[in-house]
């Protein structure tokens, strides 16, 4: 059996390594456009701020293509003839496959703004916007970051570690208010506002200024205002890298359709990672590093016959602003909903949230801001369904931080009673 995988991220390099493993004797084929290795997307900008190299931000080393036995194929593809079964590249060659493989990843977004495509506008999403970074900025002497999410908050402290000073441009009218509650927002809203001094909430832009050479010169507000910068760092978000497989008349919707066992439209032809969406979630793509590491697998056991359907584990993530940590388990919205009980306890510039079901009273989810907690400990209290009173009581167990645990114990209750 011949397998082409497209894509050496997360979960297209976790497919690979998971069929070696199941099967000493498949054929495998990996396709990158972007690098001959792999890179950790998160350490972009450890690497852009000079606390890692490049080797380090590589989890594998050239070796990993010959101890595994796995062909790599350095360029893009252009289409996918399902009906023949062949890879179609740019150059015009083709490479057959009984298994196919797409783990595309995301690509960052774009809004349409005037002046989106002028020189000096950049992304944070692979090592292309990485090089743009680093010969845009050493000639910026101001930059204007637009978007209020994690890749925002990344840019504006990398462009600051170089000197530059920054205009942080945040749609809501606190920061990532779409997905962290009120509380929540404003504390790291104040944190971010002690770091960048230019930060504008509720700040929408009409376009990005340009000269008559198409350099940027500058970032124009919906209210008319006029930042003067000469990088314009947009992290707006991802989409789906869904164009290879539009182009090769597969299903798709926000991402890659697939099933629960990551089949797309096409017989013998798989998705996983960032560029799928799996239906049976209710159209819902939610992917970060682990998930895709997760679906790799499940795509590879599925591919050599495991007919299991794929269940997402229970959702987690971790995120720093600046040098405030952050971490979210289980289900925990922008708003309480109904049906839900919130309780929160504070200390300074660390907080903790519990969520729990108002019926059950089961805890359903954690925000931790400032404070880390145990993985292990907070996922069994969501997997068991606990009761959020006896979690209360004995919540210093998820703690790292025992000052901060020596305060928990008054938990001022929100929502429903």
């Amino acid at each position: 059996m011949k397998v082409v995988i497209i894509g050496n991220g997360i979960a297209g390099m976790t497919a690979a390594r998971t069929i070696r493993k199941l099967n000493r004797s498949a054929e495998i084929v990996m396709i990158s456009g972007e690098s001959e290795l792999p890179i950790s997307r998160p350490a972009l900008m450890y690497l852009y701020m000079g606390h890692m190299t490049h080797q380090q931000i590589q989890p594998y080393t050239r070796r990993f293509w010959q101890k595994n036995r796995i062909e790599l194929l350095l360029g893009w593809v252009t289409r996918i003839d399902t009906k023949r079964q062949v890879v179609v590249m740019a150059d015009g060659s083709e490479v057959p496959f009984d298994r196919a493989i797409i783990a595309t990843g995301s690509r960052s977004s774009r809004v349409g703004w005037p002046g989106e495509d002028a020189s000096g506008v950049v992304g944070l999403y692979g090592l292309d916007d990485l090089a743009a970074l680093e010969r845009l900025g050493a000639q910026a002497r101001e930059a204007v970051v637009i978007g209020g999410g994690l890749i925002g908050v990344e840019l504006a402290e990398m462009l600051l570690s170089r000197g530059i000073n920054v205009s942080f441009l945040v749609r809501e009218q606190g920061y990532w208010r779409n997905v962290l509650p009120e509380e929540e927002s404003r504390l790291v809203t104040e944190h971010i506002r002690a770091h960048v001094a230019d930060l504008r909430l509720g700040t929408e832009v009409n376009q990005i200024l340009a000269n008559d050479q198409g350099a940027v010169t500058g970032v124009e507000t919906s209210d008319g205002a006029r930042i003067p910068c000469q990088l314009a760092g947009v992290a707006v978000g991802v989409q789906p890298n869904v164009a290879l497989a539009a182009a090769s008349g597969l299903d798709v919707g926000r991402g890659i359709v697939v099933d629960g066992r990551f089949q797309t439209s096409a017989e013998g032809v798989f998705a996983c990672g960032d560029c799928a969406e799996l239906r049976d979630l209710n159209g819902r793509v939610e992917q970060v590093w682990y998930t895709g590491r997760a679906q790799g697998e499940h795509c590879a056991r599925t591919l050599l016959g495991d007919n299991t359907e794929y269940r997402p584990a229970i959702w987690y993530n971790s995120a720093k602003f600046f040098d405030l940590e952050y971490q979210t388990y289980g289900d925990v919205g922008p708003e309480i909903r109904p049906g839900e009980v919130h309780f929160v306890c504070q200390d300074r510039e660390r907080m903790v949230r519990l969520v729990a079901d108002a019926r059950t009273r089961n805890v359903i989810g954690f925000n931790a801001i400032g404070v880390r907690l145990r993985h292990r400990v907070c996922e069994a209290w969501l997997a068991a369904g606990v009761a959020v009173d006896e979690v209360k009581d004995v919540f210093p167990q998820a703690c790292f931080d025992p000052e901060f645990s020596r305060s928990i114990g008054a938990f001022e209750q929100m929502g429903e009673t």
